[in-house]
């Protein structure tokens, strides 16, 4: 019913006079907000009220504007600056602080938030910037039902404010950190839901592309699903769902994911093990108080069905502040060019929330995901590149062949607004990862000359084979807290964490598989072999951790912030079958982080950071003879950077230049295949930006590019490798996505991707055949959307991706190189009522 009221709102305002603009300016700056807020897949910024704003006449300026350098701010095209100074309080308090200095009206939707802290502002803001600010890591989100008043209610779908077609600058990152994004020290990137969306994402690897900095590599062969590096440092064991890790080997579907934030450089001082480049954390959709229905249906291009549907409820019958959230996926298609591999998932995610906007709140988390796909280990090198073949080539079995995955994680989370400046945050995740997998990885048969003909190339099919399960148990406890002391502002967060890990993987190994023509193999012949056990394993590890990081506020421009962390892993290994070996492994690691930020205005930042991570032996559960005795590797990072947020969200802009080293790494001991050695020095230089830009009130802009020196500095035992590139590192990454508000309420996208070459490996990173370096070439990837509503409650989209049908390597291994999709397209449709 308010949805209905706001739009026939709208539409007469189309329909207006301009001798009417006075009271048709008020209806529209009111009536826009209501209705895109209400519509979800229509969320808006205030910044587009503020258009609004810019061209009003003094007459029509709500009280918030009544002062005469207020209305000369307004009509000289841009908002007034307020100076605030609002300590952090009972949000009650604060709104009536807010209320004093803008003159709006603010209400709380639930009278219960008023207990409900808020954080701590201070400066120069505009009425919408000091809401934003207020609200930081509270759940709570505002939108303006009218030109001078505001509703404060708890995050959802519906009431969220958010950047239309972009990365949101105000995004609040990681659960593990109490400052704003603008204000802390490293570079933290958001990929949206509304992004997500506008690019028809339907994969983990797919929202990642929008991060610079970031490329993805081939699955191994003990280890399937998303594999990444980020700047220049694998990161497949740096994966984590609202701040706790996910540690599966699976392929990740962002039907219940709100939005992908990646943290980059070392995170171990809140995080834990790993992290040398940096993490992902996948922020889950959480139940709200508003009820509705929302989802998805698309078909397209390679037998393509998807079906998502997210269904939100309050229940009152458990109390006034309760709500249930189920989001459900369904998703079946193959891959263009890629003949015989297919997708088969399917994932369920029901949360339950209690006490919402109390000073107690209590969520129930489940999400289980499986999949059976037909997989894909792509194409074989051939010496120093990839087999020239074409890309539709598949070396695996049609029957034979295949990637089964069962992936349930539940979790428990209570939190507690213990007085006026600290909150107590404990959750208990549960998670089993079930794998069962046989794929095909082509390989050039040994003998193999460089003037063979390709035609008389004949692939051995080498079956990896693994069938396992992992658990993963892990209790935080946390404390964050934000209060004066000793005449400075401080914002604390602190923690311990404990849990225990398993990994049980058994391993075949075959023979007798038939072979296949390298130019035209046969996906479609039967499959034959014998198989045997070559190892079973039993891994297990138990952690421990404990951190503290403390940011302080001096004066006005300088902030001050260190952390430590202290962690002992564990673990326990044992091979049963194959060469019966047993090792035990414990490391015990401190890790640290420092930075200094100043604010020369309140819209920008420049800061220095330093911190340290480090990667144990038994990092992905895993131990041999050649690790179980080396100590862990150690990273060091510095970066120096800047941030700008400038008024109306017409500019953010993230700039950083950094170096990370590390010191010690791991390196095939050439005189004994056993052993391991901590012999060598590795680097990446580095240098990213990204920008996002409201060009006109129609053309949203945003672009990331990262330029990645990764070099081996230092080597004892492969001396030739020395400067060699590090593998899967390009030295450029870009990406840009434009987002076109079209007349007749049209939308379109236009976007890209641009990956320089890769290298295969760092310590051989030659071809021993050729002395040719083993790398693929760089590629562009180019895509397109197209939108249009067709009522208030249904949208249309079209999504085609790989627009020029761009043969090129998207995911590469040592072994093996994975092509990229050709072109594809979806049809969709989206709907919320």
């Amino acid at each position: 019913m308010k949805t209905t009221t706001t739009t026939k709102t709208t539409k007469k305002q189309k329909r207006g006079k301009r001798e009417n603009w006075p009271i048709g300016y008020r209806w529209a700056a009111a009536g826009i907000l209501v209705a895109y807020s209400a519509t979800g897949t229509k969320m808006i910024s205030v910044a587009h009220a503020q258009e609004a704003y810019q061209a009003a006449p003094a007459q029509t300026l709500p009280v918030a504007l009544s002062t005469p350098a207020a209305q000369a701010g307004a009509i000289s095209g841009r908002l007034p600056l307020w100076k605030f100074d609002i300590p952090a309080e009972p949000l009650e308090e604060a709104r009536k602080a807010f209320e004093q200095t803008t003159g709006l009206k603010v209400e709380l939707a639930k009278e219960q938030m008023g207990s409900i802290v808020s954080a701590y502002v201070s400066g120069e803001y505009t009425s919408e910037q000091a809401l934003r600010r207020l609200l930081v890591g509270t759940g709570l989100a505002f939108r303006f039902v009218s030109s001078s008043r505001v509703i404060i209610d708890v995050t959802s779908v519906s009431t969220s404010v958010e950047v239309v077609g972009g990365i949101d600058p105000l995004a609040t990152a990681s659960p593990k950190f109490a400052e704003a994004p603008l204000d802390a020290a490293r570079t933290i990137t958001a990929v949206p839901r509304a992004l997500m969306q506008e690019q028809g994402v339907t994969t983990l690897r797919d929202a990642l592309r929008d991060v610079a900095g970031i490329s993805l590599a081939a699955g191994e062969g003990g280890a399937q699903g998303d594999n990444l590096t980020i700047r220049g440092f694998t990161a497949r064991n740096d994966l984590f769902i609202d701040g706790m890790r996910d540690f599966g080997s699976y392929y990740r579907d962002p039907f219940d994911m709100q939005e992908v934030e990646v943290l980059q450089g070392p995170s171990s001082v809140t995080f834990g093990r790993g992290s040398t480049g940096g993490v992902v954390n996948q922020a889950t959709k959480l139940p709200g108080l508003d009820r509705f229905w929302a989802g998805d249906f698309q078909v397209g291009t390679d037998r393509t069905r998807r079906l998502t549907l997210d269904w939100n409820q309050p229940v009152h019958l458990l109390g006034n502040n309760s709500a249930f959230r189920l989001n459900v996926m369904g998703d079946e298609g193959g891959v263009a060019e890629r003949d015989i591999a297919e997708n088969r998932r399917f994932g369920i995610a029901p949360s339950l929330a209690l006490g919402l906007g109390t000073s107690t709140r209590l969520s129930f988390n489940y999400f289980h995901q499986n999949a059976d796909d037909n997989p894909d280990y792509g194409i074989p090198w051939l010496f120093n590149q990839p087999a020239p073949v074409p890309r539709t080539n598949y070396y695996g079995f049609q029957n034979g062949n295949f990637l089964r995955t069962y992936d349930d994680i539940g979790t428990v989370k209570v939190e507690h607004d213990a007085g006026k400046h600290f909150t107590l945050r404990d959750q208990v995740r549960y998670a089993n990862y079930v794998r069962d997998a046989q794929i095909t990885e082509a390989q050039i048969p040994a003998g193999t000359l460089a003037t063979t003909p390709l035609n008389a190339i004949s692939i051995n099919r080498n079956q990896i084979t693994v069938n396992s399960v992992e658990t993963f148990l892990d209790e935080q406890l946390d404390v964050i807290g934000h209060f004066d002391w000793l005449g400075l502002r401080h914002s604390l967060v602190a923690g311990i964490e404990g849990g225990r890990e398993t990994s049980d993987p058994t391993r075949l190994t075959w023979t007798g598989v038939p072979t296949t023509s390298l130019l035209s193999p046969n996906p479609y012949q039967p499959f034959a072999g014998s198989a045997a056990i070559s190892s079973r394993v039993r891994t297990d590890s138990t952690t421990a951790g404990a951190y503290a990081l403390d940011s302080v506020q001096i004066g006005k421009h300088w902030n001050v912030a260190g952390g430590v962390r202290w962690d002992r892993f564990n673990t326990h290994y044992d091979q049963s079958v194959g060469t019966v070996a047993s090792y035990r492994r414990i490391d015990e690691m401190p890790s640290w982080r420092a930075s200094v930020v100043y604010k020369p205005v309140q819209v920008g930042s420049i800061y220095f950071d330093a911190g340290t991570s480090f990667n144990p032996s038994a990092e992905s559960l895993s131990l041999s003879a050649s690790t179980a005795s080396l100590p862990p590797e150690k990273n060091r990072t510095y970066e120096f950077g800047t941030k700008w947020d400038l008024p109306h969200s017409r500019l953010s802009l993230r700039a950083a230049v950094f170096q990370t080293t590390k010191l010690n790494a791991r390196e095939p001991d050439p005189t004994n295949s056993l052993l391991n050695v901590l012999a060598g020095n590795q680097r990446v230089n580095g240098a990213e930006i990204d920008v996002h830009m409201r060009v006109t009130s129609r053309w949203d802009f945003q672009s990331g590019y990262a330029n990645l020196d990764g070099t081996v500095v230092s080597s004892n035992y492969y001396p030739l490798s020395i400067g060699a590139r590090l593998a899967n590192v390009p030295r450029h990454t870009l990406n840009f996505w434009n987002l076109f508000r079209l007349p007749k309420r049209w939308e379109s996208g236009v976007g890209g991707n641009f990956v320089s070459s890769r290298t295969a490996s760092s310590t051989a990173p030659y071809d021993a055949t050729t002395g040719l370096l083993k790398e693929v070439p760089g590629y562009w990837v180019f895509n397109a959307m197209v939108k249009h509503p067709l009522t208030e409650y249904l949208d249309f989209q079209v999504n085609v991706s790989n627009i020029a049908n761009r043969y090129y390597y998207d995911q590469l291994h040592p072994a093996h190189i994975v092509p990229g999709a050709g072109r594809s397209a979806l049809v969709g449709l989206h709907f919320k009522f």
